[in-house]
């Protein structure tokens, strides 16, 4: 109270300097009052960082080995034993996966190597790529080890179990690029160091002290390394489940502890009454006593009485505290409650809309699997071209390297056509009333054909469908009887036409030798 007392003084809500109160006869007037006051740089005793890591440390933003290490253990766990734990992870699992992925390319060459690496029987990425994408979620990282076969360079991948690497060196002069991974020592004291793969040369993306560290500390063969929910210099991955680790023990517990409710309060006990009976009578009856079973007797005297009872423990409705846990984790997970046997009084258009925030973030995670993807596809073709001497250019179509997802959703495109119906018909109106460029026109319609999943540059398809109408024309100008005519008949054709135009007899028009 007395550093709280001297702090209100200091901003006034004490009393003044010039209160009239006497001063205590103890303490001189002019003895200055001091508050006992420290520094320690680690902070308060019996605490510590959540990093634990000092300021001065590399990578602060990471969790510290240890709690790295117990973070995937209570993943794993989590996933195996835990329901709810389970759904967050598998439920984006089958939206991302279920129809299964393909890596595709328009040069036929490539495909047929991206083909051969996809079906390979040890890569064999369309039976591995569900787990694979799972332990991503759960981990926080995905590492794989580069095998490349010497004369067609083809690529084969063994995994690397995150929890198996003990350190992630990133760039001393980017820290946001990692550069080699380095691996716990096994039981025969042997440890790894593996350089991350990135699509060039060295000596062309990296500083010349970057490069010597490269070819010098990381010369055990090259990985390809992949992590999520980490900060841009940190350099580890962390788990989906790292936020509601805590929440989702607690939920366990609570239905745990609300089974061992139920069963106190289905049981109950025989309270026998014995009317007169001394200390001695009591004990030999409890000695003797069979408590009656189902549909059997107990008969007695009007000095015995026999009830069953039960336990009134007034326990409350716990359903609302148990969907607020749930709720808790769900909505940390960014997961509609329904999705988890909570409807409550969701209609079919509430859980509608309620389903968009999460397929927002089912998408940008298929993103960045599709980036993922991607980026190995074009590995596998930069192994090949380095066999044959060959330098990709990335930015031609035929070394670009497309990782094609199943739909997220089923959409009812119902709506959509409706829309596209009357947007045609506004912007075609909009461009003969000379208030729209058949350019702009075109793009809103291609925003919503984009709903359809067809998406397109309206420049572009405005140029290919003049090029088209005018084949068309050319095409029907040639395939029409009247073209290239005589004089004479020319001339009859003319004359034929301003007769129908001009509402003449239509025999005379039949009859026309033309």
């Amino acid at each position: 109270m007395r550093w709280l007392n001297t702090f209100k003084t200091v901003l006034g809500f004490g009393a003044s300097a010039t209160s009239e109160a006497p001063a205590s006869p103890a303490t001189p007037a002019s003895a200055p009052m001091r508050e006992a006051a420290s520094a320690q740089g680690d902070g308060e005793a019996g605490w510590r960082r959540v990093t634990g890591n000092g300021l001065d440390s590399i990578n602060e933003r990471d969790l510290a080995p240890m709690a790295q290490d117990r973070m995937q253990k209570l993943a794993e766990h989590l996933w195996q034993s835990n329901l709810l734990a389970n759904r967050l992870v598998e439920l984006p699992l089958a939206y991302l996966l279920a129809e299964g992925v393909t890596l595709q390319c328009k040069n036929e060459e490539h495909q047929k190597l991206l083909s051969s690496f996809w079906s390979d029987p040890i890569n064999n990425w369309p039976l591995k790529l569900q787990p694979r994408v799972r332990a991503l979620g759960l981990l926080g990282e995905q590492c794989y080890i580069a095998n490349v076969r010497e004369g067609d360079g083809f690529v084969r991948f063994g995994y690397l179990d995150p929890r198996q690497i003990a350190t992630v060196v990133n760039d001393p002069d980017n820290p946001e690029q990692p550069i080699g991974v380095i691996t716990k020592r096994d039981n025969r004291g042997r440890q790894y160091k593996y350089r991350v793969i990135v699509l060039g040369e060295d000596s062309e993306l990296f500083s010349a002290n970057t490069t010597r560290i490269r070819s010098e500390s990381f010369a055990d063969g090259d990985c390809v390394l992949y992590q999520l929910n980490k900060f841009p210099n940190g350099s580890r991955g962390r788990s989906d489940l790292l936020g509601q680790m805590d929440w989702l023990d607690a939920y366990d517990d609570f239905l745990f502890g609300e089974i061992d409710r139920i069963g106190y309060l289905r049981s109950f006990v025989w309270d026998v009454t014995l009317k007169g009976a001394d200390e001695p009578t009591v004990t030999k009856f409890e000695k003797t006593f069979v408590p009656p079973g189902p549909n059997s007797t107990f008969v007695h005297n009007d000095q015995i009485e026999l009830k069953p009872m039960a336990p009134e423990l007034q326990a409350a409705d716990t359903s609302q505290s148990a969907r607020l846990l749930r709720n808790q984790v769900l909505g940390g997970s960014t997961m509609p409650e329904h999705w988890f046997g909570g409807g409550g009084d969701v209609n079919r258009a509430a859980a509608s809309e309620m389903g968009e925030p999460t397929f927002k973030m089912y998408s940008s995670r298929q993103s960045f699997l599709k980036l993922m993807l991607e980026e190995i596809g074009r590995y596998i073709l930069l192994c090949n071209a380095r066999t044959r001497g060959v330098t990709p250019d990335w930015s031609e179509d035929e070394w670009q390297v497309t990782a094609v997802f199943p739909e997220l959703l089923n959409r009812d495109i119902t709506k959509f056509a409706s829309a596209m119906q009357t947007v045609v018909t506004a912007v075609v109106q909009l461009i003969d009333a000379g208030l729209m460029t058949e350019e702009t026109a075109l793009k809103i319609v291609a925003d919503v054909a984009q709903r359809f999943g067809q998406d397109f540059d309206a420049k572009t398809e405005l140029e290919a469908a003049r090029r088209e109408a005018q084949a068309r024309a050319k095409e029907k100008a040639a395939n029409d009887v009247f073209t290239n005519l005589p004089a004479d008949l020319a001339a009859a054709k003319k004359e034929v036409a301003a007769k129908v135009n001009s509402n003449a007899d239509i025999e005379l028009v039949n009859g026309n030798p033309a």
